[in-house]
């Protein structure tokens, strides 16, 4: 898109009110959103050219409309919006998420949209993003526990009158992943969370294949070499257990999971929604066991409720349906592919792979299930580790990170205790009382719902946040064993009794945490709830670093990102703390010359001098850090 000149052309308004009409009248769209949408595009007509097909500019426009407001329902009181989903609106605009996405961000900046609608959009990508990459998965891991529903043959048509028919597999996988994405939508603090996502599917796939083996005669759907079956059980005088069995761990082994974590999720979330569908005779079946949902009498009544409480969700809350994905134009409505022959010219692309090279550029674009690289500190990276999958690559950091902190408690070691008993002041109790003040801060911030974010549930919170300070003991611990013996035993008391730094350690402890889950609430985030200053929280990151050589590389790579935006603009910003240090150390800001040698700009080496910062220290343990800053890497 341009701004509009006076030679500018315009578009037919005719046409457009045409193609609008036409859109409304296939979604049965209000007249008043139907106004409102094409007021709106005049108005943007007027001021920019609009490249591309006009109807998918409509399709913005009609999205941004029908999201405003509000629409009286039957039992549900009033829910946001006019009912009518961002998907039917794609399908009659033939315009794919992808594309939609990014002319949706450019509707919003030339329509000058509200931050909340902007961060709605952002939300439903993330969203959109987690769901494709959970696909990718559900897939392999389906054909492995079960038979390939591509390869059954065609259906043959029947009477009404015929008696229901067993289920096949294609049925099965369409209803486990309409299961898992209706059950996920129900819980917001899970949608955009890769992780969480993801065991709650190993979930679904678990019960589902609880149903299949205890499921009188339906074995058969079952892949006999799947590793994860139990004993004989496909041999004709194996006897189920009285208590369906669960294969997580199993799973979890063979396909990236978290054993911990997907139990955690199963009991807690999963197995009392899948009752309460129960208790509302949305599932029929055996009530205790959470059986017999695939028995002939049960599955066809199961898969349609299901769709049918999934569909009404989808309207109240205005987003795209999920079910795109078992679609058989599911290529174009997610990616558009280019339209090619059956077999594609040699050095061409065929459709399912262009899609996927369309899902990566989409995703590389908006690195958002991807961990930022930085310019700096590159000398403490590892070698590179072998990441297969975002959710491997998710699981992983989460793995390594409980890895870390395996056999510790949240609580000071013996040898801290000791540390914290020899200081001339014992700082115990005030180090037990910040921490669990930074706690609750941290507890009640997370479960909190905000215009830009779903509040997670307290189980989550807690789990984030007892790592969190595991590790923070962990670090502190190595810190005053490296300090102690740089220093020959010198009492620690002035140290362990500033508060920054043990907020700034536990801030960086939090963030390591959330960063290993995928969690959106990213820098600067977990600074803002403590009311920390960039200034400082920057000085403990390399202290972090140092004291901990279990950090992943991406772990790494993370925390000198966030290095990098400090040096390169908060450290700057009026209210920066570096001011107040620079005061009280009574010296000036250096000029651009002091800090750089003449011949750095004839030559464009800004390390040809070095640039001294008077930057002021937090304790003596952090004096290497700022020793760094002072002989270059700032100025570079």
């Amino acid at each position: 898109m341009r701004e509009n000149d006076a030679d500018s052309g315009t578009a037919d308004n005719s046409s457009v009110r045409k193609s609008l009409e036409a859109i409304c009248q296939e979604l049965n769209m209000d007249e008043e959103t139907a106004t409102e949408a094409l007021q709106n595009f005049t108005a943007i007509l007027d001021t920019y050219t609009l490249e591309g097909d006009v109807v998918h500019w409509l399709a913005c426009a009609l999205y941004a409309a029908c999201r405003k407001g509000w629409t009286p329902t039957v039992g549900k009181g009033v829910v946001e919006g006019n009912c009518v989903s961002l998907t039917r609106i794609l399908r009659s605009s033939k315009l794919s998420l992808i594309q939609f996405f990014s002319k949706m961000k450019k509707w919003s900046d030339m329509s000058n949209l509200s931050q909340d609608f902007r961060e709605r959009i952002g939300h439903l990508e993330r969203n959109f993003e987690v769901s494709t990459v959970i696909f990718r998965k559900f897939e392999p891991i389906f054909r492995d526990m079960f038979l390939d529903p591509q390869g059954e043959p065609p259906r043959l048509p029947r009477s009404r009158k015929h008696r229901r028919l067993p289920c096949h597999i294609s049925d099965v996988f369409k209803f486990c992943w309409t299961l898992f994405v209706y059950t996920k939508g129900n819980f917001h603090m899970i949608g955009d969370d890769l992780v969480n996502s993801y065991h709650l599917l190993l979930c679904c796939l678990d019960l589902v294949f609880a149903n299949a083996l205890l499921c009188a005669n339906r074995k058969d759907l079952i892949n006999p070499l799947f590793k994860g079956l139990p004993e004989d059980c496909l041999s004709p005088d194996y006897s189920p257990p009285d208590e369906p069995p669960c294969v997580i761990d199993r799973l979890c082994e063979l396909h990236d999971g978290l054993v911990v974590e997907a139990k955690g999720i199963k009991e807690h979330y999963f197995k009392p929604y899948i009752t309460k569908l129960f208790d509302r005779q949305i599932l029929k079946g055996n009530e205790r066991t959470l059986t017999e949902l695939l028995d002939a009498p049960n599955f066809i009544d199961n898969n349609k409720a299901v769709n049918r409480e999934y569909e009404e969700f989808v309207l109240t809350a205005g987003d795209f349906d999920e079910r795109v994905f078992l679609g058989a134009d599911a290529d174009e409505e997610i990616g558009t592919p280019r339209k090619m022959a059956a077999e594609p010219p040699e050095g061409q692309l065929s459709a399912r792979m262009q899609v996927e090279c369309n899902l990566q550029q989409h995703f590389h674009k908006t690195r958002s299930l991807a961990p930022s690289t930085p310019l700096t500190g590159r000398r403490y990276l590892k070698e590179k580790e072998v990441i297969v999958t975002p959710v491997s690559l998710a699981t992983q950091s989460v793995s390594r990170l409980q890895g870390m902190v395996s056999g510790l408690r949240n609580a000071p070691s013996e040898q801290l205790a000791h540390v914290f008993r020899s200081c001339s002041r014992d700082p115990t109790e005030a180090i037990l009382n910040r921490v669990k003040s930074l706690g609750e801060t941290f507890r009640q911030h997370y479960t909190r719902s905000t215009e830009e974010q779903p509040g997670s549930h307290m189980d989550f919170a807690d789990n984030r946040l007892k790592l969190a300070e595991v590790l923070y003991y962990k670090i502190l611990e190595n810190v005053m064993t490296q300090e102690m013996k740089r220093l020959h035993g010198k009492d620690m008391t002035v140290l362990l009794e500033q508060d920054i730094f043990h907020r700034s350690l536990m801030a960086c402890c939090l963030e390591v945490v959330l960063f290993a889950y995928n969690s959106q609430r990213s820098f600067p985030w977990i600074i803002e709830v403590f009311g920390l200053r960039p200034f400082y929280f920057y000085k403990v990151i390399e202290v972090f670093i140092r004291s901990e050589e279990g950090l992943s590389r991406d772990m790494v790579k993370h925390l000198n990102g966030i290095e990098e935006q400090v040096l390169e603009s908060r450290a700057w910003s009026s209210d920066s703390a570096l001011w107040e240090a620079l005061e009280a150390a009574q010296k000036k800001v250096p000029t651009v010359e002091e800090v750089n040698f003449s011949s750095s700009f004839e030559t464009g080496n800004s390390n040809s001098g070095p640039a001294h910062l008077p930057l002021a220290t937090l304790s003596p343990i952090v004096h290497p850090r700022l020793r760094e800053v002072r002989t270059g890497r700032a100025a570079g």
